[in-house]
């Protein structure tokens, strides 16, 4: 992994902490369970770059390994969340580029996405001011989203001259806010307002600018005191069954609550609840 030199291979059942883990090109904490990136350009809105899209993808990849980080929220700083790829940085470099380099770079944005909803742990965008192009798909790929008044989502790609199906969107935008609304928001390019993203269920709750990043850190730790294995088994159900039919779905879940029945978690829940106490989850 390029930008995780000097830890192991991600091995099958191999686990391995991130705290202390140094990011290049953005900001990286593990606290209590929690680990928050933050895009850290507020100069230019927080624009990724071709280095910082391969470093999230391996960050992300890396995540699903991690035994200290339960939870995870993604922001930006300086008011806004992401202003997408960088004009200079990448689209600038794109339009030389032979087709075989425009599949390998679009691929690899697709591969942030993939590794967002492949990480068993739950994803929170803090979303605050701009948030448009590839920054809104890492929005939408996130579990949950709060923002703020003044936010401002925008799948922008029709306006610089290219599809609206960028990295997943023309699968996951609909499933969240219904296929009409986001025709119109791929076909058009236009800006979401955070009213709105509420209204249509893109935005799970509007928060103060000044309370976001508390809003989101509150909920990321309450998911990391909870049962985090079967977080991670909701997620995992969450996304296998968009291909499913329901009787599928039904035995898919029967066969993950069996699953989960079997953890110390579901035990640690019923002996507090027999003594009347609150359980302590360890996520096994």
């Amino acid at each position: 992994m390029k930008y995780l030199q000097g830890r192991p291979h991600a091995l099958p059942g191999h686990r391995t902490p991130l705290a202390g883990h140094a990011a290049r090109h953005f900001l990286f904490a593990v606290e209590a369970g929690v680990a928050t990136v933050t895009l850290d350009r507020p100069e230019r809105k927080n624009p990724l770059t071709f280095d910082s899209y391969a470093e999230l993808r391996d960050l992300f990849r890396a995540l699903a390994h991690a035994d200290d980080v339960k939870a995870i929220v993604i922001a930006g700083a300086g008011g806004n969340f992401c202003s997408g790829g960088d004009v200079h940085d990448i689209i600038g470099p794109l339009t030389q580029l032979d087709m075989p380099g425009l599949l390998a770079f679009t691929r690899m944005t697709g591969d942030v996405v993939k590794a967002m909803r492949a990480c068993p742990q739950p994803v929170i965008a803090a979303v605050d001011g701009v948030c448009a192009g590839a920054g809104a798909m890492l929005a939408l790929a996130s579990d949950i989203r709060y923002g703020t008044a003044r936010s401002k989502t925008a799948f922008l790609f029709t306006r610089v001259g290219l599809a609206g199906c960028d990295m997943g969107a023309c699968a996951l935008l609909p499933r969240v806010i219904g296929q009409g609304r986001a025709a119109e928001l791929l076909y058009t390019g236009r800006s979401m307002s955070g009213a709105e993203g509420e209204r249509w269920g893109f935005f799970n709750a509007l928060h103060e600018p000044e309370a976001l990043a508390g809003a989101a850190l509150g909920l990321a730790r309450g998911l990391a005191d909870g049962p985090t294995f079967a977080h991670a088994m909701t997620k995992k159900m969450l996304q296998q069954e968009w291909n499913m039919g329901v009787d599928e779905a039904i035995e898919a879940e029967a066969q993950a609550q069996a699953i989960c029945m079997a953890t110390n978690d579901f035990h640690r829940a019923y002996h507090a609840f027999v003594a009347k106490q609150k359980p302590q989850f360890e996520g096994d």
